[in-house]
């Protein structure tokens, strides 16, 4: 396929495709990853807590973040990682100087509640209102912290919007562009 790049990073907010479009590239390609959502969740069921509780815990005690923040930037170091997915991910690769493909799946609002209902079996107005409540509360956290938002273009390498393409297209783009390096 001619892909030499060893390292890519997938960002996104909730909802927008992020852990499948990771599953399609580590089945193309057989490389590793790391999921930061799939962290964060992780630790937030450790707790008993909903994603948004502990949203408002990661907001409340700053050290919960620095200590997930501080093992995604590992993994973005770790030559062994070949993508590192989580929202901040594109940032911390741009901010470490990172030699990699720093991916932004932009999804429209709506179709974001649509996959988190899917994936979590809850109402539409629900996912809505989750997902606006934890985009609130992460930028939030994120712009008193590190003084970024996540979907700031700054550093990201490439931004596909994949509202309105199936995750097997978004699959091909991202393909594509690892091609192009």
């Amino acid at each position: 396929m001619g892909v030499i790049m060893n390292k890519v990073t997938i960002s996104g907010h909730p909802g927008s495709g992020t852990s499948t479009l990771v599953e399609g590239l580590k089945n193309n390609f057989g490389w590793k990853s790391i999921n930061g959502g799939e962290i964060f969740r992780n630790e937030a069921k450790n707790r008993g807590v909903s994603l948004a509780e502990f949203g408002q815990i990661c907001s409340e005690d700053e050290s919960v973040d620095l200590q997930l923040d501080d093992i995604l930037r590992q993994h973005i170091a770790d030559n062994s990682i070949n993508i590192v997915e989580s929202r901040l991910a594109g940032w911390w690769a741009y901010k470490m100087k990172s030699d990699c493909i720093r991916i932004w799946l932009k999804v429209s609002e709506h179709e974001r509640a649509n996959r988190v209902t899917n994936r979590e079996g809850i109402s539409l107005e629900e996912a809505k209102k989750a997902n606006a409540k934890r985009l609130m509360v992460d930028n939030e956290r994120y712009q008193k912290m590190y003084d970024l938002t996540p979907d700031d273009p700054t550093p990201y390498t490439h931004i596909i919007d994949a509202t309105d393409i199936t995750a097997q297209q978004v699959l091909e783009k991202v393909i594509a562009i690892l091609g192009d390096y």
